[in-house]
């Protein structure tokens, strides 16, 4: 008799989906071959021209994303291969769907020269996507402290742990990068690529879809605004809050509530106003109901402007604040080193509006202020900012949910803004509402809190 024939791709890959569907131990899930391909999310080297000469707006992520098979990389002594329950939209993957401000391709190709494994990563496709939740089906030789079978939630932190740099903190490593961004085999995909020093438990009472939009923005803000490397916020302090119904916002109203301090959350619309208060936040500014023009025009800052936001959060809260969470960088960062207290701290993770940032630095030096740069999180902050989900201290944003073969249209809704919180994606996961193992502790939290973010956006 002959040799059995090798299962096809199809066979092999809705037999492991299957089996961690429905709850496979650790020992099943290792019986089963793995699939050659897994569907992913891409953009494609050839296209990286594709928006050329177009304005930001007009670059449409529905047209770069394709959702097709791709091979199944090798795997390194220090990873594991998840099957992705679930993931989520960043604006890094809408920056990487629209090639801007660089295509990310470039990146792939710098990781390629630094290792043997890295040479994995340089392809004429990028599996996009930098948050996940999913289960082990297998595991690197190296990898010590997780099992095929666990259920896991991802950070996306990427160092090599062998350079002198990434140590104390690794955030300032010169080879540290952001998985799914700077690196290929993102989470956007059935079967994702991680180092095992981006694994962190899945808090066992939300969904797969609530645990997999909370790692890239709950570790953000942590480090901004409760790590030491950040500008920790401390009882009593007054933090201005940009965007504080989004994804990264939103995590940090409820770290500054948790810390004792007094959020103004900044929002623009009416019933954004009315999500943040059901989160907590008494004290929100509707910067569009309240007209802000803080340019004049592409050139020129109005500081009666900025004069006027400061009145506005004094009669709120009777001072100035102590902290500015920023993130929106051009737009925002002239009236956000104005209204910071005398010796205040501006803390800033990001630039969407522009990052040739303008401020009169008059306000800063001789008012003593610091603006503070920081960068997502280390593996440290990352296990501590999930603990805070884990404890049910902080809810998921998510807002909307969509399927995998649309992450183009999502990737699309957050280009636009139209959404609050977060976009989560199903992955493996072919329905809403699994994964909930510990149904106690999701009472406990509450059903209402948990899903604030998801009833408002469908009011």
């Amino acid at each position: 008799m002959g040799k059995p024939a090798a299962p096809s791709n199809l066979t092999a890959m809705s037999e492991i989906l299957d089996a961690v569907r429905s709850g496979a131990s650790g020992e099943v899930l290792a019986s089963i071959d793995m699939p050659l391909k897994t569907r992913a999310v891409f953009v494609r080297r050839d296209e990286q021209s594709m928006f050329e000469g177009m304005a930001s707006a007009d670059k449409d992520p529905r047209v770069s994303l394709h959702v097709d098979e791709v091979p199944v990389p090798a795997l390194a002594p220090d990873e594991v291969f998840i099957a992705v329950m679930a993931s989520s939209i960043n604006f890094n993957s809408v920056w990487t769907s629209i090639f801007e401000p660089l295509s990310t391709f470039g990146f792939l190709d710098r990781l390629a020269k630094e290792s043997f494994w890295g040479q994995r990563h340089a392809l004429d496709y990028h599996v996009i996507g930098s948050d996940a939740a999913g289960v082990i089906i297998r595991a690197g030789s190296a990898v010590r402290n997780w099992s095929v079978g666990d259920e896991v939630t991802v950070h996306c932190n990427y160092v090599d742990d062998q350079d002198p740099s990434s140590h104390d903190d690794s955030m300032l490593s010169s080879s540290q990068r952001i998985w799914g961004f700077e690196t290929n085999f993102g989470g956007l995909a059935d079967i994702c690529v991680v180092k095992a020093n981006q694994l962190m438990p899945k808090p066992t009472h939300l969904t797969w879809e609530e645990a997999a939009v909370n790692a890239l923005c709950n570790s953000t803000a942590y480090r901004m605004l409760v790590s030491h490397n950040g500008a920790p916020v401390t009882q009593g302090d007054k933090v201005l809050i940009w965007g504080a119904s989004g994804g990264i916002g939103s995590f940090a109203v409820q770290h500054v509530l948790n810390s004792g301090g007094t959020p103004i959350g900044v929002v623009s619309s009416a019933s954004k106003v009315e999500t943040l208060r059901e989160l907590g936040c008494e004290h929100v500014i509707d910067r569009r109901a309240n007209d802000y023009r803080f340019w004049k025009d592409e050139h020129t800052q109005d500081e009666s402007e900025w004069r006027r936001l400061g009145k506005d959060i004094r009669a709120l809260v009777g001072d100035d604040p102590d902290i500015v969470f920023e993130h929106p960088g051009r737009s925002t960062m002239g009236a956000s080193v104005f209204v910071a207290k005398r010796g205040g701290t501006i803390v800033t993770c990001a630039a969407t509006s522009g990052y040739m940032i303008e401020y009169d630095n008059r306000h800063l030096w001789m008012k003593l202020k610091t603006i503070k740069g920081s960068h997502f999180s280390n593996y440290r902050e990352a296990w501590a900012a999930n603990q805070t989900i884990m404890d049910g201290k902080v809810v998921p944003p998510l807002s909307a949910v969509f399927p995998l073969v649309e992450t183009g249209e999502a990737a699309y809704e957050v280009h636009h803004n139209r959404h609050e919180g977060k976009i989560g994606v199903l992955c493996v996961a072919d329905r809403e509402g699994l994964g909930i193992t510990n149904p106690e502790l999701r009472a406990s939290v509450g059903e209402d809190r948990l899903t604030i973010f998801r009833r408002h956006d469908q009011e």
